[in-house]
């Protein structure tokens, strides 16, 4: 048996946001869309109108296939809707699912050339770079990381890029369990504190309920006909993504 050095604390007020989050109105909306894509086998996905506001992060939940990253890439501005209003053009930080590390310095010398601000600002490094112990990898060769190590350099350089949305494809790939608890909490505390709006694509589901003010949920055949629901509260969508995917999930208090 192993005890941990620090107490996890999750979120079990859920239940009581579940009215305010629903009657909350968007600051931004989007109305409903469709995507065609023929060099995916004639894919394709509707999406259901939503929105999204500062301050909140929106997890994205659905099996391999129904078009979550196709989402993600609408929002990024990388792929353009078939039919619906074009969302307007927004400055935007993406993390994208498969990173391919390609610089050929060190740590240190990407986050200079790419984050310099951020990088050298103590709150910054306080918050997010330090927690995620960033700061122990300086000095290594991008080229030279870890799949969990270059998943939280991935990070640290999507945050500290200055956007109004941080679109976030599955930040907890290749992160063990206390290392995704300790993302799950950064992520929260960044957005929350700089009044942003965070979009994440997550399978994880003790990181997507930590993370979740509203959960879009995917549904449909994978490959070939999917629907993404209007955003939800974090209640709901857990309950709609588990009946879709035939589990039942017990919490303990």
């Amino acid at each position: 048996m192993r005890f941990r050095d620090t107490e996890i604390n999750f979120r079990m007020g859920n239940e009581d946001n579940k009215d305010v989050i629903k009657n909350r109105k968007f600051a931004n909306e989007y109305d409903e869309m469709t995507l065609e894509r023929e060099d995916r086998g004639n894919f394709k996905m509707t999406i259901m109108p939503g929105g999204w506001s500062s301050s909140e992060i929106t997890v994205i939940m659905g099996q391999n296939g129904t078009g979550k990253t196709s989402f993600i890439k609408i929002i990024a501005g990388q792929l353009k809707m078939t039919t619906g209003t074009e969302l307007p053009k927004m400055n935007v930080s993406y993390k994208p699912q498969t990173i391919s590390p390609k610089f050929p310095g060190t740590v240190e010398e990407l986050f200079h050339s790419k984050i310099k601000t951020f990088w050298l600002d103590p709150q910054f490094q306080s918050d997010v770079v330090k927690p995620l112990k960033v700061d122990q990898l300086k000095d290594l060769k991008v080229q030279d990381l870890s799949g969990g190590e270059l998943q939280r350099a991935a990070i640290v350089l999507a945050l500290g890029k200055p956007a109004d949305v941080y679109l976030l494809d599955e930040p907890s790939a290749f992160l063990d369990s206390e290392q995704r608890i300790e993302c799950s909490k950064v992520i929260r505390k960044f957005i929350l504190n700089f009044k942003k709006t965070c979009f994440m694509v997550e399978h994880d589901f003790i990181m997507a309920s930590y993370c979740a003010d509203r959960i879009i949920v995917f549904d449909g055949e994978p490959g070939v006909n999917t629907i993404a629901h209007p955003p939800m509260s974090l209640c709901d969508g857990m309950n709609k993504f588990l009946k879709l995917v035939d589990i039942t999930f017990r919490r303990d208090p």
